[in-house]
């Protein structure tokens, strides 16, 4: 009975199509899960909190019968980036759908954060990121075949008052994943840009944000940015603004001068 057990995960390791997602605790990362998870996916699930990943993939397993792989990582460490690829390599699983969902954000003056909480910032959101996406795009061009979703910003289109390492980082992350999807597109490898608004993840409280009236009003659910980001990955588009009054909020940046789009975003931030 275990060996019959062992050549069907054999099996498994071998013909699922294999979605890796950094950040799977929680957010969207989480949701990311969810939704793959729901079309059959088998999962990589990465992040810091073990527990919440081992909840999580027990949950998705029974739900929906698929395969998940939970590993625990500090991405902010990049020698384990290369560790976890070669761990994945040893078991057969080669990465179809990576998803670099994995970032951290603080509000407040740059001057008055500690120096350690904004170099963090960068580590995560910038290096981090970088070294996943090489890491499994090579393994992609190899195949000749695969799909990369980055996850930025709303903020990644302006520089924003108290929000100066995080908006800077996630243009970083927006520009990498435009200028990769001409890049990469030869090589048989899609690469599509997630740019949320604020979206009811956590994150504000994590980033210790403070949630004024008019960013309620505009604050979306994670399942449905994430259903814009598969689809816009599965439609091979370059970059994706999710829900209307982002695309609107988008549209006003991209048309108006640097000094009005940023004056009337510090106005919105602070409204009481």
């Amino acid at each position: 009975m275990n060996h019959n057990s062992d050549v069907y995960m054999h099996t498994q390791l071998k013909t699922s199509t294999w979605v890796l997602i950094t950040g799977a605790s929680s957010g969207f990362g989480e949701e990311f899960a969810r939704q793959y998870a729901k079309q059959g996916h088998a999962l990589v699930l990465v992040a810091r909190r073990l527990d919440r990943l081992q909840a999580l993939a027990e949950t998705l397993r029974q739900e929906y019968r698929v395969e998940v792989v939970v590993e625990q990582v500090d991405l902010s460490d990049l020698g384990t980036i290369v560790r976890l690829q070669e761990r994945l390599r040893e078991r057969g699983i080669a990465i179809d759908i990576l998803i670099n969902n994995a970032g951290h954000g603080l509000q407040g003056p740059f001057v008055d954060a500690p120096l350690g909480a904004a170099l963090s910032m960068v580590n995560l959101d910038i290096a981090s990121l970088t070294a996943v996406t090489h890491v499994f795009a090579q393994d992609m061009r190899k195949r000749g075949r695969g799909k990369i979703l980055l996850v930025a910003s709303l903020l990644a289109h302006l520089g924003v008052e108290n929000f100066a390492v995080y908006s800077a980082a996630k243009a970083y992350v927006l520009r990498l994943g435009e200028a990769l999807h001409r890049e990469l597109k030869s090589d048989g490898i899609t690469v599509t840009t997630l740019s949320p608004g604020l979206s009811d993840t956590g994150f504000a409280k994590t980033a210790q944000m403070k949630v004024t009236p008019v960013l309620r009003l505009l604050m979306m659910p994670p399942a449905p940015v994430v259903r814009v980001g598969i689809r816009s990955l599965d439609a091979g588009r370059m970059s994706v603004v999710p829900g209307l009054p982002n695309k609107v909020m988008a549209m006003f940046i991209w048309g108006t001068p640097r000094w009005l789009h940023q004056a009337v975003f510090s106005r919105v931030m602070k409204a009481q």
